[in-house]
């Protein structure tokens, strides 16, 4: 039996839900498509909101002849095939799913024939390419990011699934309950809606048949619809406050509602902007309890990330480099960059170099004219940033 996500798969880009950035009157792929061309490209984000639909679309659209691979699971011998058959057609849309789990063996076989055009490559993932895929595949790729659905997109969608559901009643409330269930994966809104009507025995489908199917609790809802990020933004500030225990609730909700994804990118905000200098070690401890929480998955997942929430709501707190950085950004924004001083320029006779005086520094000026004495970093009091600056002020004082 054919799953009604896919019956529903988009014939064009029209029918894609969501991505409104990418699709629709002057937007990228729209245009990519009217002029009848495409380029390597990868598609990242979350599972469910739209990578492969939009990959089926564009080729729809093109008529080019195309394959789809699974880096993980198809072997070398399976890209070989596909570029054989790339060459009797003269190109060939290539859309491997998971492409940063593609080895490097894969990776070699294909690289040549990407230059080279003959491989038009699409490539989808859920893991944030400028950290999981390869240089050479990426250089060759332009990279879009597609965003979270909202509620609006995956009620819509959900509305047009109807039609392929004969008898169907099923009222708002219901969708928008199932839309919400989904956590912002539109693949997810069809399977539950679609077991529910099977299961239901009647045509009509309440809340309580769907809580029958699925019982996840809905925790990202309140009126003004901007739970979701509620959760995350009191994940933050119970951090950003020290109460360890307000922090682990959220972290909770977040775990309990699958979303990993905005629990690996809030954290390491906060370990940089609300953290900072205080504790420098916590960014290295978070991206080490981020892979650790990738490698074993849920359930175990929760273990790495509550220690590391517990030891980032229980550290000392400053913002003094998130203050510097918006101040000296400002100061450009405002005009206030001027020439670099001459003897810094590369090359210039008259730089000092201060690894041939005691302590490693000797005076000279680094800021623009315009510029001159600009202080942009101030400590805050704790004792990270306190010695540090106490060994800045003994160097600067040549003791």
């Amino acid at each position: 039996m054919e799953l009604l996500a896919n019956k529903m798969r988009p014939k064009n880009l029209d029918e894609v839900i969501g991505q409104k950035h990418l699709i629709g009157k002057d937007k990228v792929l729209t245009n990519l498509v009217s002029h009848n061309k495409i380029f390597s490209m990868i598609l990242y984000g979350r599972p469910g909101i739209g990578k492969t639909s939009i990959a089926s679309a564009l080729i729809n659209e093109l008529n080019i002849r195309s394959k789809f691979l699974n880096a993980a699971t198809n072997n070398k011998a399976d890209f070989d095939i596909a570029i054989e058959e790339a060459k009797m057609y003269g190109e060939m849309i290539l859309v491997i799913d998971e492409i940063h789990r593609m080895n490097k063996d894969k990776q070699d076989i294909l690289l040549p024939h990407i230059e080279s055009g003959l491989i038009i490559l699409i490539g989808l993932t859920t893991s944030n390419p400028y950290h999981k895929i390869n240089p050479a595949i990426r250089s060759r790729c332009v990279i879009y990011e597609l965003k979270e659905l909202e509620e609006k997109d995956i009620i819509d969608g959900l509305k047009r699934a109807e039609k392929y559901l004969p008898d169907l009643k099923i009222d708002d409330e219901t969708l928008k309950y199932i839309a919400l269930l989904s956590s912002g994966d539109f693949r997810s809104a069809l399977n539950t809606l679609e077991i529910t009507y099977y299961a239901c025995n009647h045509g009509t489908i309440t809340i309580d048949d769907v809580k029958k199917i699925n019982n996840k609790p809905v925790f990202f809802h309140d009126k003004n619809e901007d739970g979701h990020y509620e959760v995350l933004s009191a994940f933050q500030k119970s951090i950003r406050g020290s109460d360890v225990d307000a922090a682990l609730h959220y972290l909770a909700r977040l775990i309990v509602a699958g979303d990993l994804d905005s629990i690996y990118r809030r954290m390491s905000v906060i370990a940089y902007e609300d953290i900072g200098l205080a504790n420098p070690g916590i960014g290295p401890k978070v991206m080490a309890a981020i892979e650790a929480a990738e490698l074993v998955g849920l359930p175990e997942a929760r273990i790495p990330l509550a220690e590391v929430v517990t030891e980032m709501a229980l550290s000392p707190k400053s913002n003094s480099t998130l203050l510097a950085i918006d101040a000296a950004i400002s100061d450009i924004n405002k005009g206030l960059s001027g020439h670099i001083p001459n003897h810094i320029i590369e090359g210039s006779p008259d730089y000092i170099y201060p690894h041939n005086f005691k302590n490693d520094y000797v005076y000279q000026e680094y800021l623009p004219d315009k510029l001159k004495n600009k202080k942009y970093y101030i400590k805050k009091d704790n004792k990270y940033e306190v010695n540090l600056n106490r060994i800045y002020d003994e160097m600067r004082s040549g003791k």
